[in-house]
């Protein structure tokens, strides 16, 4: 991945000096999407940005005084069309973000999901880009908000992602908000 940055972030590839601050936020996932990526040691978070290290669908957001990381992007392009199981080289893109609890009500996320916006947007040819997030993950709703994306739908009991007491799955509710590159550059005007 090419390396963004903003007034105040660098988005780039994990390195293996990331690997402690990949730990102080995956340790204690505070949403449940995140619960099946926990990790527990050191020498587990090491081998998870090795692993990211030459994988571009996870983005490291970093400090860019100190190049701390403090959290994550995440995306994917949808490569299959589902109706032939043929490459499609699809202009739609899903994403996503986890930060660490210690850097919010900062604007780190909205900063760096901006710029990997515009970097999909109007480097890498995306017509549309979309996001779940969990009826009961409100910042990530208003971050969605935020970037101009819309609510399209809630997906009742969609996922389980964690267990009720009883050991039976706990489906979560969750809203697909969606943008499109053309509302995006309306925006843009708007905001001229």
């Amino acid at each position: 991945m090419q390396i963004l940055k903003t007034n105040r972030l660098i988005l780039r590839n994990f390195t293996l000096t990331d690997a402690a601050g990949l730990l102080e936020y995956t340790a204690n996932p505070r949403v449940n999407c995140f619960m099946d990526q926990q990790i527990s040691t050191l020498e587990d978070a090491a081998a998870e940005v090795a692993k990211r290290s030459s994988d571009d669908s996870h983005i490291a957001v970093c400090l860019k005084d100190s190049n701390e990381l403090i959290g994550e992007l995440f995306g994917m392009r949808e490569d299959r069309d589902a109706d032939t199981d043929k490459d499609s080289n699809s202009d739609t893109y899903s994403i996503g973000w986890n930060f660490n609890g210690r850097f919010e009500g900062k604007g780190y996320a909205s900063e760096s999901a901006n710029a990997f916006i515009e970097n999909l947007f109007m480097e890498q040819g995306i017509r549309r880009l979309y996001a779940y997030v969990e009826d009961d993950n409100f910042r990530s709703q208003k971050l969605c908000e935020k970037l101009g994306m819309r609510r399209e739908g809630l997906f009742l009991e969609f996922i389980s992602f964690v267990k009720n007491e009883d050991g039976t799955p706990k489906y979560e509710n969750t809203y697909q908000y969606a943008l499109l590159k053309k509302e995006w550059l309306a925006q843009l005007e708007l905001q001229k």
